[in-house]
């Protein structure tokens, strides 16, 4: 939950509160059964078992949202799309596109960083079947809230992830100070909208869709690899970040 002494004002404060936040008792319930129980491919390794904070530089320009952290990926590495298919399809591409240092994600000490890009989600907990209640999705809202307004004087996009991300980030944008045209803008991968501010107060926001990077997606072919580096390479141009630039380098 937020701190007495108000809402984290930088990125690391946010983090730090993301990871100590027990305000969904479902949730809380499920990451930590899940913790103790694991799978047992992971019979040998510590779950992190707790709310996955966002990953990625505090000064980005581009932001990812997604869904919620995966019950044996995140949940169990602690770090975004860390140890899951989903997270393998991701970070490919993001390299692909010139946007992480390596190509894959193992584990949270595993070297890899991000160039100009961070990654959140609208809920931060590891929910039962991969599905956050509507509930849960308003009472973790204002972590996102924190976030963007934490990174509003530099995040220039924001690429969601599928139809959930997108429902649930809109609200959050317009409250941040961005215009959200009416009717509202529908999702589907490729949907690129940019969005104003009243009176020029923040600078315009380019919002992008992506189909989520779901085995259920993936798998069926549903969405690609070429698609996902399509969608990033033009929400990180939107943004403004020189992919040219040589990469981070990484150990591993």
């Amino acid at each position: 939950m937020t701190p007495a002494s108000g809402p984290p004002r930088t990125i690391p404060e946010l983090d730090v509160a993301v990871s100590e936040c027990r305000a969904c008792p479902r949730l809380v319930e499920w990451r930590e059964l899940v913790a103790r129980e694991k799978r047992a491919a992971f019979r040998d390794e510590t779950y992190w078992g707790r709310p996955v904070p966002g990953f990625g530089p505090v000064d980005a320009r581009l932001l990812i949202v997604g869904l919620a952290p995966a019950a044996h990926g995140a949940n169990r590495t602690g770090r975004m799309f860390t140890g899951d298919r989903s997270g393998d399809v991701l970070y490919a591409a993001m390299h692909a596109v010139g946007l992480a240092s390596q190509p894959t994600a193992t584990h949270i000490a595993d070297g890899l960083e991000l160039i100009g890009t961070r990654i959140t989600s609208p809920v931060h907990c590891a929910p039962p079947a991969n599905k956050p209640t509507p509930q849960e999705r308003d009472r973790c809202r204002h972590w996102l809230e924190t976030e963007l307004h934490i990174l509003a004087p530099t995040v220039r996009a924001v690429m969601v992830l599928g139809g959930f991300g997108w429902q649930a980030l809109l609200p959050v944008l317009e409250g941040a100070g961005w215009t959200i045209p009416r009717p509202r803008p529908k999702f589907g991968h490729g949907a690129h909208v940019v969005l104003t501010s009243p009176e020029e107060e923040l600078p315009d926001l380019h919002l992008f869709g992506c189909f989520h990077v779901s085995q259920q997606n993936t798998f069926t072919g549903r969405l690609t690899p070429a698609m996902v580096e399509q969608v990033l390479a033009a929400a990180a141009d939107a943004a403004g970040i020189d992919r040219s630039q040589p990469r981070p380098s990484s150990a591993n």
